[in-house]
């Protein structure tokens, strides 16, 4: 007997008539400002192989978990998966049918992607995307300019939101500088990511266990001045508070916050990092930062389609 003809899998939905028109109009509106700003659409294939998530030894990235992709074999028996992500295979193209392409390469895209989240922790497995890529552009300025433009888009879209900066240099260098192990280091990074005080203490007494704690305004820069002792700290620090001026020279003082223990645990993330939030829900509608994957450095930011089409929905 069939059971499961009249529902949808865990994590999926279906849309009707005016869900799928708030969806279609923010989709519109992201690809019209995105093209406008001179960024080119691609499309890469729902199914890619697992290789392109896996991870590389020398490719200075980390890989998505097995257990967070949705896996299958092709007619070969090779291991596919459904899309978790849209940066690593633009990166993949990048290096392949772009890869004469002059750089900085400013790419953007509106497509799915799939993730196959623990099923009690209350998110969406098929997510909507909407995003943009600068490849192998000058750090500073391509930094700016996403920056930029991700508080372009969230002003577009009508919302009331949040901007959260941070750079997960801070966590790497302190880590260096305590001597610890990448395994050692990626014990604690979760600890750092959510904030738990009792968990870095046991672990750790050094800076590191502080480092959550540099979380506010303007006086985040003062105080982390004072404790940062080394040049490459201090460095890492003044480009954010770079980023941080910027920002509020454009009116977003109120709009912005600092967190010097911004990370995240999937490691091909190498500098800022930044999150855009919206009154109404509990996580973040945009979220990006640099990275390096496989030879190629970039920074962009994806925007959670489905989130912002939700919170429209609600008004």
């Amino acid at each position: 007997m069939k059971k499961n003809n009249l529902i949808t899998p865990e994590g999926t939905r279906d849309l009707l008539f005016d869900e799928c028109r708030a969806r279609r109009e923010i989709e519109s509106e992201l690809m019209e400002l995105f093209k406008n700003e001179g960024y080119s659409e691609v499309i890469t294939p729902f199914l890619e192989f697992y290789d392109v998530f896996s991870g590389s030894p020398n490719g200075g990235m980390q890989g998505f978990p097995q257990e967070s992709m949705y896996k299958l074999t092709d007619s070969k028996g090779r291991l596919m998966v459904i899309r978790p992500d849209s940066t690593q295979p633009i990166i993949r193209l990048a290096e392949t049918r772009l890869k004469n392409e002059p750089r900085p390469l400013k790419l953007c895209y509106n497509q799915t992607i799939y993730r196959a989240n623990p099923k009690d922790a209350g998110r969406d497995d098929e997510i909507m995307q909407s995003g943009i890529e600068i490849l192998d552009g000058a750090g500073g300025k391509s930094d700016s300019e996403a920056v930029s433009l991700a508080v372009m888009v969230l002003k577009k879209l009508g919302i009331d939101f949040r901007f959260e900066i941070g750079d997960c240099s801070f966590f790497n260098l302190l880590s260096l500088e305590a001597g610890m192990s990448e395994d050692e280091a990626e014990e604690i990074r979760p600890f750092v990511e959510t904030k738990n005080f009792p968990e870095l203490s046991r672990l750790t007494n050094g800076m590191l266990a502080r480092l959550p704690r540099l979380f506010g305004g303007e006086e985040v820069f003062n105080e982390a001045e004072k404790l940062f002792k080394s040049n490459a700290l201090q460095m890492t620090l003044e480009k954010l508070k770079g980023v941080y001026e910027e920002l509020r020279g454009n009116g977003l003082e109120e709009k912005i916050t600092v967190d010097l223990g911004l990370t995240n645990k999937r490691g091909y993330y190498t500098g800022i990092l930044f999150n855009g939030y919206a009154q109404g829900y509990g996580k973040p509608v945009l979220s990006g930062g640099r990275y390096l994957i496989n030879k190629t450095e970039g920074i962009g930011f994806a925007v959670n389609v489905s989130a912002i089409a939700e919170l429209r929905g609600n008004k």
